[in-house]
């Protein structure tokens, strides 16, 4: 008896087509989901299809969305519907960095970051929860949240108050939506190897290595068994949970 397997379960990842969102995307295909990414470059959602396609599990298609906007959100939803009926779990991953230091902070950083963190995160969980309580109830609702919405880290305010933000809505969500069966986690990261990390200065990646009790860097195969874990229903009685994930950083 497989206790993880997600056979005939439909998973909604935004951002999904790389970093963190496709290591989620992977284990949720492997464990049988199906799994509808939204991204915003068409390029990485084919390229991101084209791997999970090559994966023994779930199905696995791409469509077009910037969280940031309302409409676009809407309009995935439909698809993802048309294609595979429902949605059991949403992983809220889609995110930017952009931070500045608090001196330099301009209307344009702050909104910038805020629109898709934080924003986009609330507006996707508004659309995907609507479908969940029409359909019936039940659902899991995951956030990528960071470990620097509850630490200080140099030049990163804007960034640090989004996920700040996320943390508080997870919480809200969690209280609202237990009456339909709803729960609402969110994964506050450590570090890990993407893109938004390869374009910071290397100097930060070797404090931040001294700093993390383990050692290393947080590894992507494991957040494939994590995304399973949150969607599964051994999750069930977890809910309004902010959960670093990130090798005792936010202890250091």
């Amino acid at each position: 008896m497989n206790m993880f397997d997600l056979t005939g379960h439909v998973a909604v990842v935004t951002g999904g087509n790389g970093g963190l969102g496709l290591a989620f995307a992977r284990g949720l295909v492997k464990s049988g989901a199906d799994v509808a990414i939204w991204g915003r470059d068409q390029r990485k959602n084919s390229s991101a299809v084209e791997e999970l396609a090559g994966l023994d599990g779930g199905a696995a298609q791409a469509f077009a969305c910037d969280v940031a906007d309302e409409t676009q959100i809407a309009v995935a939803l439909v698809s993802t519907l048309d294609r595979f009926g429902r949605v059991d779990s949403c992983f809220a991953n889609a995110g930017v960095g952009g931070g500045c230091a608090l001196p330099e902070m301009t209307a344009e950083a702050w909104d910038g970051v805020m629109d898709v963190n934080a924003r986009g995160v609330a507006l996707t969980y508004a659309s995907i929860s609507t479908h969940m309580i029409e359909r019936g109830g039940g659902g899991k609702l995951i956030a990528t949240s960071s470990d620097q919405s509850i630490m200080g880290v140099n030049r990163s305010s804007n960034y640090a108050a989004s996920k700040a933000a996320v943390n508080g809505l997870t919480r809200g969500a969690a209280f609202e939506l237990a009456r339909h069966g709803i729960t609402a986690n969110a994964l506050l990261m450590g570090y890990y190897e993407t893109d938004m990390t390869a374009a910071a200065d290397p100097r930060f990646a070797d404090w931040m290595t001294k700093r993390i009790p383990v050692r290393r860097f947080g590894d992507h195969e494991g957040l494939e068994g994590i995304a399973v874990f949150f969607a599964s229903p051994h999750s069930d009685y977890i809910t309004g949970q902010c959960l670093p994930i990130d090798g005792g950083l936010c202890i250091s």
